[in-house]
């Protein structure tokens, strides 16, 4: 799982383009308990969530007319521009150049050889997200992409990662480590898009997965606070209980309730 020991390649941030920056901060709100802390007028409105006063996301306003709503995930690098070039190299491009965020760090977005947008961030004195792998708190990333074997070449290019396959009834389920990493590193994992219906009109994206205490609790939020339940609580035994929403404005995201030990 993730953790604010933030080696390379690992996931380091992430925030939401919204067109809707108030509907946003409610329905967050409603499922998490986030409060909104802006940046002010230096940072142009964009602004941090907070749960119990430790930073778990980021938010902005972004225009429907320049970019779908959406969540984007940060990956660590020690050296944005190097990244930047590994990634046209190994088949992906540039969507903005790198910039300095004042003195907090160094970010870039990107897209991977299939389309798939994603940033990068080479900290400055912000090192990244105080709360992970808690209740309300980034917890793991997903991949859904036409073709995981190209996927996890790209990535291994850029970042170096390392996989481990699980298997399952009916199939199995490829997750990634940073460079170096075992798999108590793991962080994210890869879905072919071929294998999870519900996300081929959405097309290839990275999600967030939020961890929640009570997964039921939350899921009856959701619609009553605009939200969209996409994906009705499914249970892995061992793991835990999941579930893929949209909020209000169509920012697709997912719940996670790990199992408590014991299976209890």
């Amino acid at each position: 799982m993730l953790s604010t020991r933030y080696v390379a390649g690992a996931p380091t941030w992430v925030d939401l383009g919204t067109p809707d920056l108030d509907g946003a901060h409610d329905f967050y709100r409603a499922l998490f308990g986030w409060e909104f802390r802006s940046g002010g007028a230096e940072f142009g409105g964009y602004g941090t969530y907070q749960a119990d006063g430790k930073t778990v996301a980021g938010a902005m306003t972004v225009p429907a007319d320049q970019a779908p709503p959406s969540w984007t995930i940060y990956f660590k690098t020690t050296d944005a521009d190097a990244t930047v070039k590994a990634v046209e190299q190994a088949g992906g491009r540039m969507v903005y150049e790198p910039m300095d965020v004042g003195d907090l760090g160094r970010m870039a977005v990107l897209a991977d050889a299939q389309g798939v947008g994603f940033a990068v961030w080479q900290s400055g004195t912000n090192k990244g997200l105080d709360l992970v792998d808690a209740p309300n708190s980034m917890c793991w990333s997903e991949l859904y992409t036409p073709d995981t074997k190209a996927a996890l070449e790209f990535y291994g290019s850029v970042f170096g990662w390392g996989t481990t396959t699980q298997a399952f009834d009916g199939g199995s389920y490829t997750m990634v480590h940073p460079a170096g990493g075992t798999e108590n590193d793991m962080f994210g994992g890869l879905w072919p898009l071929s294998d999870a219906p519900e996300e081929v009109e959405a097309g290839p994206y990275w999600t967030p997965y939020f961890q929640v205490a009570d997964i039921d609790a939350v899921l009856a939020e959701v619609e009553p606070a605009g939200g969209t339940v996409r994906v009705a609580r499914m249970d892995l035994a061992g793991v835990g209980s999941f579930a893929k929403l949209a909020d209000p404005s169509g920012a697709r995201f997912a719940l996670m309730q790990p199992e408590a030990p014991g299976g209890a």
